[in-house]
């Protein structure tokens, strides 16, 4: 545990070194002991800040740990840097790697059940009511966009409202891919318009299972390589919710999506620099 901590914090040090970023010289804790301990947070203790916070303090690792309030909001002030800092993750780790094969899917972050909705507080507006085909039920929450390597190492990710149809993930992801890359993805990102954009404009070729009525059906061995090789983001999926508590506690939206980004950037690191 104390070997991730340090690697953590150090690759989190360097990147904020590598583009530049100051912490203000008036702050006791730095901004990248503040991003560490969100990440071990979600790593070690379910998202619970308090914990962290305070296994960092007493074992010494942060001396000037701040209080939980003051933790919380410069958290939140550093939302945009973490995610800065996880697309530069995940540059580094396209332009490094030799696949050019990726795989995109979703996986929906329910907020609450869905006999709750009435009494949510975070949230507001039915387009957050979306449907769980596997399990035939709904809920009430995010659905997270995510675009992962071959491997299953997350690169890019983006968070959509639940009722949100896969195809809207085309447009919302960045896709900044190297020409020549293939993205795996299940029939629910069918777009031929999309398809022949991305081809055409990034040289990105976008291998969707086909539905039985579509216009462009594969020949079998093509539908047999695509079927092999989408099924491993499920494997993903399980990995980063594992870690999940019951329920994501969060006293705001943004707080809510704060913890789940934690939550996909540390799997990242984890796979990436240290497994």
């Amino acid at each position: 545990m104390l070997n991730e901590i340090i690697a953590i914090y150090v690759i989190t040090d360097d990147l904020l070194k590598a583009i530049g970023h100051k912490d203000d010289m008036r702050c006791q804790m730095s901004d990248a002991e503040i991003i560490t301990t969100a990440l071990i947070a979600a790593i070690f203790f379910n998202g619970n800040h308090s914990k962290a916070c305070a296994y960092m303090g007493d074992h010494n690792l942060i001396p000037k740990m701040l209080e939980k309030s003051r933790f919380n909001r410069r958290l939140h002030r550093l939302s945009m840097l973490i995610n800065d800092l996880f697309h530069q993750i995940g540059m580094i780790l396209k332009e490094s790697s030799n696949c050019t094969e990726y795989l995109l899917d979703s996986f929906p972050v329910p907020m609450c059940d869905n006999i709750r909705i009435f009494h949510a507080l975070l949230l507001h507006s039915e387009d957050y009511r979306g449907y769980i085909a596997s399990k035939k039920r709904y809920f009430y929450g995010v659905r997270v966009q995510l675009l992962t390597t071959k491997n299953g190492i997350p690169v890019e990710f983006v968070f959509l409202p639940g009722s949100a149809n896969d195809v809207r993930a085309l447009n919302a992801l960045p896709l900044n891919l190297p020409p020549g890359s293939e993205v795996y993805s299940d029939s629910a990102y069918t777009d031929y318009t999309a398809e022949d954009d991305l081809n055409d404009s990034s040289q990105i070729s976008l291998k969707v299972m086909r539905k039985k009525n579509s216009k462009r059906q594969d020949p079998p061995w093509e539908k047999y390589i695509k079927q092999c090789t989408r099924h491993y983001i499920e494997t993903v999926f399980s990995g980063i919710t594992c870690v999940f508590p019951k329920s994501i506690h969060a006293v705001t939206y943004e707080g809510f999506l704060l913890k789940l980004q934690a939550f996909i950037f540390s799997f990242t690191l984890q796979k990436a620099f240290i497994e």
